[in-house]
């Protein structure tokens, strides 16, 4: 025999002891009330990705880093964020020096205001004898006591103290106002302030932003971006996938999917590990089927329609065993569609210990 005879008969002994290594692995033929179905395992993947434009100064974690919940994964360049935020900051101090200046003013204006309602009330005080005077000027004249001279010089005293008057309530009038615009004063400081601080939360927060945090505990996938790198807004640095929310995606035909309710036992067997099986729950069943084999079908053809379902692997058993689990791989899920179904002996749980 020739040797690519024997080649071809190593080939065909080889596929005979996986096909009878599977069958014999595989369940020996489902009770009634289970259904089974074929897909891969998959896990919640999130893009780390940047918040604004910027140059990657430095990555932290590689493909197959496990990660914890806020832990730093990548950096951005800040340092046009730190500038800004200086200046930010010193505007900042300088919207309180204008506010202090200007609470200054008003303490200023009100001093000025009571100086000038003193000096109403001195002149009033003079007004009130100015008129006293000329009252007794009057009935001197008439008794012919007194010139009309100084009856006239005390009138005049009298109308000038009566003018002093008026003059200083202009001037209380016009501290009223002043200490009015001090206050406007006040609050536009106050204003300013509050937008200079605003500014600088703003850009602490995008300087916050620049280093970039794992959302939640996992491990990297793959890295998209390497140090150097200008990306864009949203531009993507990391994938990581979420190890705590890990399911089987796989399909059953209508009559199977129809009596799968959320919560229902599923069983899990891998290709890769056949000798374990895996607990599951059902947590979805599609309301819209897969395969849609014509546009009106008939009764058999319904039969062939396909629904996807998804069922999640308990977190705790996820937990034990972080490192085995990996994303994208083939197997089979079984379901139990009747509660009253026993699990055959083949589908018994079997997790690694």
């Amino acid at each position: 025999m020739s040797g690519r005879g024997k080649w071809g008969l190593s080939l065909i002994g080889v596929a005979i002891v996986a096909v009878a290594l599977w069958w014999s692995l595989r369940p020996s033929g489902l009770p009634k009330g289970i259904a089974a179905g074929n897909g891969r395992i998959e896990a919640t993947e999130i893009d780390i990705a940047t918040k604004m434009p910027g140059r990657v100064v430095e990555i932290l974690k590689r493909e197959g880093d496990f990660v914890e919940a806020g832990e730093v994964l990548a950096r951005m360049d800040t340092e046009v964020l730190r500038a800004q935020l200086a200046e930010a900051q010193a505007q900042v101090r300088q919207a309180e020096n204008a506010y202090r200046t200007a609470q200054s003013v008003v303490v200023q204006r009100s001093n000025e205001l009571s100086a000038a309602e003193a000096v109403v009330a001195q002149r009033r005080a003079e007004l009130d004898a100015a008129e006293k005077r000329l009252r007794r000027s009057l009935a001197l004249v008439g008794e012919g006591a007194a010139s009309r001279q100084q009856l006239d010089d005390e009138r005049a005293q009298m109308l000038s103290a009566r003018a002093a008057v008026s003059a200083a309530q202009a001037q209380v009038a016009a501290a009223r106002a002043a200490i009015e615009a001090a206050k406007s004063q006040v609050v536009e400081a106050q204003s300013v302030i509050a937008a200079a601080e605003a500014t600088v939360a703003r850009l602490q927060a995008d300087i916050d932003d620049a280093e970039l945090r794992a959302p939640r505990a996992g491990r990297v996938q793959y890295r998209v971006a390497e140090p150097g790198e200008v990306l864009s807004a949203g531009g993507r640095v990391l994938n990581m996938v979420d190890l705590s929310d890990v399911y089987m995606t796989f399909f059953l035909p209508t009559e199977a999917a129809g009596r799968v309710a959320i919560g229902s036992e599923v069983r899990l067997v891998l290709d890769a590990v056949p000798n374990y099986v895996i607990p599951a729950r059902a947590t979805f069943v599609s309301s819209v089927a897969q395969f849609t084999p014509k546009t009106v079908e008939t009764e058999s053809e319904r039969l062939k329609l396909m629904f996807r379902v998804r069922a999640h692997i308990d977190q705790d058993l996820l937990k034990r065993h972080l490192e085995q689990v990996k994303t994208g791989l083939p197997g089979m899920a079984y379901v139990k569609i009747d509660p009253n179904a026993e699990w055959p002996s083949e589908l018994e749980i079997r997790v690694p210990p």
